[in-house]
């Protein structure tokens, strides 16, 4: 196991800056996910770290030492990748022992290891077959056994899941963090999808056009996004952001919620908002919806509303909506539920 350091880690592609000094610290054992859209930057880093890709500036370090120049083989990381990147003409155990075979490990300490991480990820009865006639899921386990049998210092997820349908992803979720639990093992996970990354993630870090918006555990950055572009990404549906606090919005805050000079956009969480009575109007926010969509979702329904002034606003209600379309609806929130941006989307209160 080993901790890992990034120093103003910067990627130029020609004129492109797609990481713009990236600084962080993973610790010892410590599981970080790296979230953001497609093209952020967040695979790029993962294969700086593994040294597949060249850095343009600043400085890597694993288990202390500097590895900018460092063969990927060398790093002492193992890696698994999006498309399993199995064998396909060897067997489940042929795959998991190319590697150490390439490293000349003893044939006893070979079968060890092949046995232990095998039972522990339950591919045990697998062993004599050929990525073929796998499933989905039991590949990916196979390619997580390839890496646990290197017994390295840290892995390296590249989006394991995302192959996978919707229920196996979430079986694979939590198998995932038990193992790494139970290992103990420094790992780098990075996703798009910001459930799986908030279910896996001891901390997330949220990458925007190759820079770090904001790092924090996942309830850190749920409650207390820094700014408008985490609150929107980390949840879902993602946090209401309205702009505009007059009559003609179609929202309001009362005179004893704090806010700033200027301009600035109010954030509440659909869970946060709740219907409120025509009569109310004590609610230190409220709105009037107009609504326009409904979504059961199980236990609960998501009610999407129009303001008056257009914009969209998402609220929930438990069990079956009692709302039909075009029904007018007044909802309003506790001032402890108010998030306050400013103008550049920086968190204000």
């Amino acid at each position: 196991m080993a901790e890992i350091t990034l120093k103003d880690i910067r990627k130029t592609y020609g004129t492109v800056d797609a990481i713009k000094g990236v600084s962080l610290d993973i610790a010892d054992g410590e599981f970080v996910v790296l979230v953001g859209p497609s093209g952020c930057g967040k695979s790029t880093l993962l294969r700086m770290i593994a040294g597949l890709e060249g850095i343009t500036g600043g400085d890597i370090h694993i288990g202390g030492r500097r590895v900018n120049d460092v063969e990927p083989a060398e790093r002492d990381i193992a890696m698994v990748f999006q498309n399993y990147a199995l064998y396909p003409h060897m067997t489940v155990r042929q795959n998991l022992a190319y590697g150490l075979k390439n490293r000349n490990t003893p044939a006893d300490e070979i079968d060890r290891r092949i046995t232990t991480a095998a039972r522990t990820l339950e591919i045990d009865t697998y062993l004599d077959r050929k990525p073929r006639q796998l499933s989905g899921g039991q590949r990916q386990r196979v390619a997580m056994g390839r890496a646990i049998v290197r017994q390295p210092a840290a892995f390296l997820f590249d989006e394991p899941l995302s192959n996978l349908d919707a229920k196996l992803r979430g079986q694979m979720r939590i198998e995932i963090k038990r193992l790494q639990r139970s290992l103990g093992t420094t790992s780098v996970y990075v996703t798009h999808d910001q459930m799986e990354a908030m279910t896996l993630a001891d901390r997330l870090v949220v990458v925007n056009a190759g820079r770090i918006e904001q790092v924090g555990t996942p309830i850190e950055l749920y409650e207390r996004p820094a700014t408008t572009f985490v609150a929107t990404f980390i949840g879902s549906p993602s946090m209401n952001l309205l702009k505009g606090a007059d009559a003609s919005a179609g929202w309001s805050l009362s005179p004893s919620v704090s806010r700033p000079n200027g301009e600035f956009t109010l954030g509440v969480r659909p869970e946060d908002l709740s219907p409120l009575a025509a009569d109310d109007a004590t609610s230190p926010f409220e709105a009037t919806v107009r609504v326009d969509g409904i979504e059961l979702v199980g236990a609960e329904s998501l009610i999407h509303g129009r303001l008056e002034n257009g914009a969209d606003l998402i609220f929930r209600v438990s069990g079956r909506a009692r709302y039909e379309i075009g029904d007018t609806v007044k909802v309003g929130a506790k001032a402890d539920a108010l998030h306050v941006f400013g103008a550049n989307g920086e968190r204000l209160m």
